[in-house]
């Protein structure tokens, strides 16, 4: 198999956004839009340079990118339109990333972007009844997993209100972010109860917005004067889950699997990342997938976090974005604000949330099925 770092160069030249929000009267195509040319600008170069197109969304429709690029002029790029539930960004930009590196286009782009749509899930379709009516419902299976690691493990509400205290002041400074409040552990503590022992503000919110990365070859680079800084892709990997073993949920063991798989690829190990996003729809699932990454031993989770392993300017920093419980998860962009929040700190453009000096990176995301998908970004030195 031919990895990333053997195959031809690619490299992330520009990235933009389209600020999470609520549900809003704007239009799908002015935020898309507002996205790639963010992208665009960025990387200093015309939308008739891009060559092919990457468009992940799950609430929009039929055709949804063709129909926002005719916006910009139709130039004969190549438009594909990709779903994968949460992870329809994170695999939009997987697909033109390896197009880049299998050397059948120069410059391309993904975009994310989603309004808050019907999102009819096919596990609905599926003809099969279950013991549960919330058998499917991740938000249960989690809030499962806090109450069964709060009698193993010690671990206590305060750890996952910590979390979300994290993330939502994380997402206070960053203008892209759904929610703008930073939130005391008090505060989280004494939200809304929703499941077992999460509260709402432990939880991610729905919405709207759009991300966008262009990617390129060396040989573009050289081609276009392109001068913003590159920031290399060197591994990305998507596996979907095996039968349950034990009580460990599939996604957890899903994920050892997708950042193993990458850490080899890019030649790397845990101890290399210096800021990583993650999948973080429920505050549980940062603790569990901290030590799932080997960012901390297994069953240490809460402790690293309590240390400030996590937090900016620590160890590692996981989510400086604010993740999906600050920066919002509207499902097709996610994965892709990742990347941007990514490209960014390796850039040392982050602000307040900058990482000092962040050379490596890596973005996961968990989607309904369930499948994982990791990228590793290095900056060249």
């Amino acid at each position: 198999m031919v990895t990333l770092k053997e195959a031809r160069p690619v490299y992330v030249i520009g990235v933009g956004m389209h600020k999470y929000q609520f549900v809003s009267d704007t239009l799908y195509i002015d935020m898309g839009l507002t996205a790639v040319r963010a992208a665009l600008k960025d990387a200093g170069i015309a939308f008739p340079e891009v060559e092919s197109a990457y468009i992940g969304c799950t609430g929009i429709g039929m055709a949804a990118g063709r129909i926002m690029f005719n916006h910009l002029g139709s130039t004969g790029l190549a438009c594909t339109q990709v779903e994968n539930a949460s992870a329809s960004g994170s695999s939009a930009f997987q697909m033109a990333v390896h197009e880049v590196a299998l050397g059948r286009r120069d410059v391309s782009i993904a975009v994310g972007v989603d309004k808050y749509g019907d999102q009819v899930r096919a596990v609905s379709k599926e003809a099969v009844n279950r013991l549960s009516d919330t058998a499917a419902i991740p938000l249960v299976k989690y809030a499962i997993m806090a109450e069964y690691l709060s009698k193993e493990k010690g671990l206590t509400g305060e750890d996952l209100a910590l979390v979300a205290s994290k993330n939502h002041t994380n997402a206070s400074k960053n203008p892209f972010a759904q929610f703008q409040k930073p939130r005391s552990v008090e505060q989280v503590l004494a939200a809304n109860t929703v499941a077992g022992t999460t509260t709402s503000l432990m939880c991610c919110p729905r919405g709207e917005g759009a991300a966008a990365a262009i990617v390129c070859s060396e040989e573009a680079i050289r081609r276009l004067g392109i001068t913003a800084e590159p920031i290399r892709v060197t591994a990305s990997a998507l596996q979907s889950e095996k039968p349950q073993q034990g009580r460990e949920i599939p996604s957890v063991t899903l994920a050892q699997e997708v950042t193993e798989m990458v850490y080899q690829e890019a030649g790397i190990t845990a101890a290399d990342l210096d800021c990583v996003e993650l999948h973080d729809a429920f505050a549980i699932e940062e603790i569990l997938y901290t030590e799932t990454f080997g960012l901390a031993p297994k069953g240490e989770g809460q402790h690293f976090l309590r240390a400030g392993g996590s937090a900016i300017g620590g160890q590692c920093c996981v989510n400086s974005s604010g993740g999906l419980i600050g920066q919002g998860h509207p499902l097709g962009p996610t994965g892709i604000g990742q990347i941007h929040e990514i490209v960014n700190q390796l850039r040392g453009r982050n602000g307040e949330r900058q990482q000092p000096d962040a050379k490596i990176g890596m973005a996961h995301m968990i989607g309904l099925g369930s499948i994982a998908i990791a990228h590793i970004l290095q900056k060249e030195v």
